[in-house]
C-alpha cells in the first residue's frame, strides 16, 4: 500500500468520525462509546504507513522513522486499550478516565517521539562559538514557545470548570512538547535524510490536535470528549501520513534546495514569551501558571543576553579576521609572491607619489645577466632561490633609503628619494656585492643596471623608459656594470628595437636570401663545398649585411626561425645539386649555427626533419659552430653530440680566437677546423726578416699540425690574394675560402660553376682551371 493510499485511508477515517459526531450530537444517533474507535483505527493506519516507509529509507533517515514506528505502535496500543475498556464499561463512558496501563502506553509513545525528534540531524556549526550560538537559539525557541503554549493551552485546562483527567492533560502536554520540539528542529534542518516538510507535518500532528483539545476542554468540559475523540484526535494520524508521503516524494523526486535555517524562530519565541507579560500588564491575575511563565521569560531573557554576548565576541572575531584578510590581500596585491619585494604596481604607485611631490627621485633598473642559463642548467627551483637571495641583498643595500621591487622574471628595480649621486653609489655597491657568490648554492650572478634621475618635466613613463634604455646600454657595454641615462642615449637603442621589429616583418615577407661562398682546393681551384650565408633584401635600404642584423636576431631570439629557414634552403639546394651534377660534384654544404639555436630543445629534431624532407645525406651537411657557442652549457653539448651521432660533420669556426681552443679539440666532436681570417691576414708578407715572417705564420702552422695529429680537416678563411694561397699551401693547407677564390654567389651562379667544372672534367684543357 502506497503512502498516498494511507493518506486517503486516514482521511476517510477522520471524515467518518466527523459524520458520526455530527449525527450523534445533532440527532442523537448512536452511542457515545463509538467515539473511541476512530483514534486507534487511524493511528494503526499511520503506523502501517511508517512501517512501509522504513524499508525504503537510507540508514540515517531509517533511525528516525523506526523510532516513529515504535512511538505510533505504543500510542495505538494505548488508545486501543482505552477503546476496549470504554466498550466494556459503556454505561460509565461519560465519567470514566483512561486506565493507567493505557495511559502508560500512550505516554511511552509520546516519549519515544520526543526522543526520535531529538536525534534528527541538524545543521552543525563550524566553530565552538557558533555551535553554542545554535544551542542557545534552540533552547530560547523551545522555552519561549513552550511558555506560550503552557499559558494559552495547559494552564487554562487546569483551572477549567470541568477539568479533564490527569492522564488526558499529561498526554495533551506531551503532544504540545512534540509540536514545539518538531517546530524547533525543523527550523535548523537545512537538508538531510529527514525531510523538512515531513518534520513540519509531525509538528502539526502534535500541536494542532492538542491545541484544539485544550480549547474544547476549557470551553465545553466533559462534553468536548466526543468531538475530541471522533474529529480532532484522528487529525494527528492524517498529518503523520502526510509526512510519510512528503518523505517518499523527496526520496524519489529531485532534491530540494537547502533552505535558510534558524533565522525567525528565536525571534518568534521572544514575542510569544512576552504575551503573558502583556496580559499581566493589562490586569490579568498573577496566579501560579503565570508565575511559571514569568520564570520562563526571565530564563529566556538571560539566555538572550548570553547569546548576544557570544554574538558580540563572534562579530569581533570576524572583524579581526576580516581586517587580517584585507591586510593580507592588500599585501599580496602589492608584493611579489616569491621574493616578498614590492611588485610592479606598488613600485609605480610609490614612484608616482614621489614625482608628484616634487622630491628628487632616482630609478635603478636591475636585470640579472644570463639568468636563463641558471634555470636551464640547474632548474627553476635553484633559480627561484637565487632570486630570493638577490631580493634580500637589495633589501640590505637599499635599507630605508628607498623601495626595492621585483618588476619582472629576473628584473628588479629601486626607487630612491635622492639625487643621482646616491643612485650611482648604490649601483656601485650592488655591482660589488654581486661579484661574490650568493644563495645557498653559492652561485655567481651579475647584473646590468640602468639609472635614470628625475628632471623638471619628467613623467612616470619617461623616467622608467630612460632607466630601461640605460640598462640596455649597460648590456651592450659588456654587462656586469651600470650606466646612467643621458640625453640622446635612447636613439641607437630605439634603432635596435626597430630593427628587431623589421626582422620579424622580413621573415613574414620572405625578404631573406641565401647565398653560397665556395670552398675550393688551393692547388687547382676545384670547388669541393659551399658555405651558406644569409642576406637581407630590405625593401627600402637594399641589401643589408649580416653584421648589422645578425646581432639583433640573436638578441630578439629571431635567429632560431631565421636559422631554420637557412637550414631548410641549404639542404634543399644541396640535394638538388647532387641530383643534377652527381655525388662527386659537391662534397659538403655548410652553414653557421648560433648558440641560441643550439639551446633550442627542438633543434636536433628540426635538423633531422629537414634532412629527411630534402633527401640530403647526413655526411654532406656541415654545421659550423664558434668556440664561444661550444662553451654555452650542457644543452649545447648534448645537441652537438647528438648531431655528431647522426653523421653530421661539425666544424669549429673562427678557430684560434677563443680562450679554450686546444681543450676544445679534445672534448668537442669536431671534424673540421676553420682557421680564422685574422691569422691569414699578413701571412704572405715577406719583409726580409725571417723571424717576423715565422711569427706571422706560427699560429697557422700550429693549427695545421694539430689538426693533422688529430685527424681533422682544415679550411683557411678570408683568403684575399694569390700570395696568401701560396703561403698557406706551403704550410700544408689544401682547402680555403675567401674573396680571392670566390665571392658569395647565388644558387644559379653556383650551378653554372659546377656545370663548368663538370665540363672541364669531361674535356680537360691543359693549364686552365675553374676560377
Amino acid at each position: 500500500m502506497t503512502a498516498r493510499r494511507y493518506v486517503q485511508a486516514t482521511v476517510a477515517v477522520a471524515a467518518l468520525g466527523t459524520v458520526w459526531c455530527v449525527a450523534y450530537l445533532g440527532f442523537g444517533i448512536g452511542a457515545e462509546v463509538v467515539a473511541y474507535i476512530f483514534v486507534p483505527i487511524s493511528t494503526a493506519l499511520a503506523t502501517a504507513a511508517v512501517h512501509g516507509l522504513i524499508r525504503r529509507e537510507n540508514p540515517a533517515a531509517r533511525r528516525f522513522w523506526r523510532a516513529a514506528f515504535y512511538s505510533l505502535s505504543s500510542i495505538t496500543v494505548g488508545y486501543t486499550w482505552m477503546a476496549v475498556d470504554m466498550f466494556a464499561h459503556a454505561d460509565e463512558v461519560r465519567t470514566r478516565s483512561m486506565t493507567p496501563p493505557a495511559a502508560a502506553f500512550a505516554v511511552l509513545g509520546f516519549l519515544i517521539a520526543i526522543w526520535a525528534l531529538a536525534r534528527v540531524p541538524v545543521v552543525v556549526a563550524a566553530g565552538g562559538i557558533e555551535r553554542w550560538r545554535m544551542v542557545l537559539d534552540r533552547v530560547i525557541a523551545f522555552l519561549g514557545c513552550s511558555a506560550a503554549l503552557w499559558y494559552l493551552g495547559l494552564a487554562p485546562m487546569l483551572s477549567a470548570r470541568e477539568p479533564w483527567s490527569r492522564q488526558a492533560m499529561v498526554l495533551v502536554g506531551l503532544a504540545l512538547i512534540v509540536a514545539v520540539g518538531a517546530a524547533t528542529k525543523v527550523s535548523y534542518i537545512a537538508g538531510g535524510p529527514v525531510d523538512r516538510v515531513a518534520i513540519r507535518f509531525i509538528a502539526a500532528a502534535g500541536g494542532v490536535p492538542a491545541g484544539v483539545d485544550a480549547v474544547l476542554a476549557v470551553q465545553y468540559g466533559y462534553l468536548a470528549t466526543v468531538p475530541a475523540q471522533a474529529i480532532v484526535m484522528p487529525l494527528a494520524p492524517v498529518l503523520i501520513t502526510l509526512g510519510v508521503a512528503a518523505q517518499s516524494r523527496v526520496d524519489h523526486g529531485p532534491p530540494r534546495e537547502p533552505a535558510r535555517v534558524g533565522v525567525l524562530l528565536p525571534y518568534l519565541a521572544l514575542i510569544l514569551v512576552d504575551v503573558p507579560l502583556i496580559a499581566v500588564a493589562f490586569g490579568a491575575p498573577l496566579r501560579w501558571p503565570v508565575r511559571v511563565v514569568l520564570i520562563a521569560a526571565v530564563v529566556v531573557t538571560a539566555l538572550v543576553m548570553v547569546r548576544q554576548y557570544l554574538a558580540y565576541r563572534e562579530n569581533a572575531r570576524l572583524l579581526r579576521n576580516k581586517r587580517v584578510q584585507e591586510e593580507r590581500l592588500q599585501y599580496e596585491v602589492s608584493h611579489d609572491g616569491l621574493t616578498g619585494l614590492a611588485n610592479r604596481a606598488l613600485f609605480r604607485e610609490r614612484l608616482a607619489t614621489v614625482l608628484e611631490s616634487g622630491s628628487p627621485a632616482s630609478v635603478l633598473l636591475i636585470d640579472l645577466d644570463d639568468f636563463k642559463a641558471v634555470n636551464d642548467l640547474l632548474g627553476h627551483g635553484v633559480g627561484d632561490r637565487l632570486l630570493v637571495s638577490v631580493a634580500r641583498l637589495l633589501q640590505a643595500e637599499v635599507g630605508d633609503r628607498g623601495l626595492p621591487a621585483r618588476v619582472g622574471g629576473d628584473e628588479f628595480a629601486v626607487v630612491l628619494t635622492e639625487a643621482g649621486a646616491g643612485a650611482i653609489e648604490l649601483a656601485e655597491r650592488l655591482v660589488a656585492a654581486l661579484s661574490h657568490p650568493i644563495s645557498e648554492h653559492r652561485l655567481l650572478v651579475q647584473a646590468s643596471i640602468g639609472i635614470a634621475v628625475s628632471g623638471p618635466e619628467v613623467t612616470l613613463d619617461s623616467i622608467l623608459r630612460d632607466a630601461d634604455v640605460a640598462m640596455y646600454e649597460a648590456k651592450q657595454q659588456g654587462k656586469a656594470g651600470f650606466v646612467r641615462y643621458v640625453d640622446g642615449m635612447g636613439e641607437p637603442v630605439l634603432a635596435h628595437m626597430q630593427l628587431g621589429g623589421e626582422l620579424r616583418r622580413a621573415l613574414d615577407n620572405d625578404e631573406f636570401r641565401v647565398v653560397y661562398q665556395p670552398i675550393v682546393r688551393l692547388d687547382g681551384r676545384r670547388v669541393i663545398g659551399v658555405e651558406a650565408l644569409v642576406r637581407w633584401h630590405h625593401p627600402t635600404r637594399g641589401v643589408v649585411g649580416p653584421g648589422e642584423f645578425i646581432p639583433a636576431a640573436e638578441r630578439t631570439g629571431l635567429i632560431v626561425p631565421l636559422g631554420r629557414l637557412v637550414l631548410r634552403e641549404t639542404c634543399r639546394q644541396a640535394a638538388a645539386w647532387l641530383a643534377e651534377f652527381g655525388p662527386d660534384a659537391l662534397k659538403e654544404a655548410g652553414l653557421n649555427v648560433s648558440a641560441r639555436q643550439l639551446h633550442d630543445p627542438d633543434f636536433v629534431d628540426d635538423v633531422s626533419a629537414v634532412l629527411a624532407e630534402s633527401g640530403l645525406p647526413c655526411e654532406r651537411l656541415v654545421l659550423e659552430v664558434t668556440e664561444s657557442a661550444v662553451l654555452r652549457g650542457q644543452q649545447v653539448s648534448r645537441a652537438l653530440y647528438a648531431l655528431d651521432s647522426m653523421g653530421i660533420r661539425l666544424a669549429l669556426d673562427d678557430f684560434g680566437t677563443g680562450e679554450s681552443s686546444l681543450s676544445l679539440l679534445r672534448a668537442f666532436p669536431a671534424a673540421i677546423v676553420k682557421l680564422d681570417k685574422s691569422f691569414v691576414d699578413g701571412i704572405e708578407i715577406d719583409d726580409g726578416q725571417p723571424a717576423a715572417a715565422d711569427a706571422r705564420k706560427a699560429v697557422a702552422r700550429a693549427v695545421i699540425q694539430l689538426a693533422h695529429a688529430l685527424g681533422l680537416d682544415t679550411v683557411a678563411e678570408g683568403i684575399e690574394s694569390p700570395e696568401q694561397v701560396a703561403a698557406l699551401r706551403e704550410l700544408g693547407y689544401t682547402l680555403g675560402q675567401g674573396f680571392h677564390l670566390a665571392e658569395p654567389m647565388s644558387a644559379d651562379e653556383i650551378s653554372r660553376l659546377l656545370a663548368a667544372q663538370q665540363d672541364q672534367d669531361r674535356f680537360p684543357v691543359r693549364g686552365k682551371a675553374v676560377p
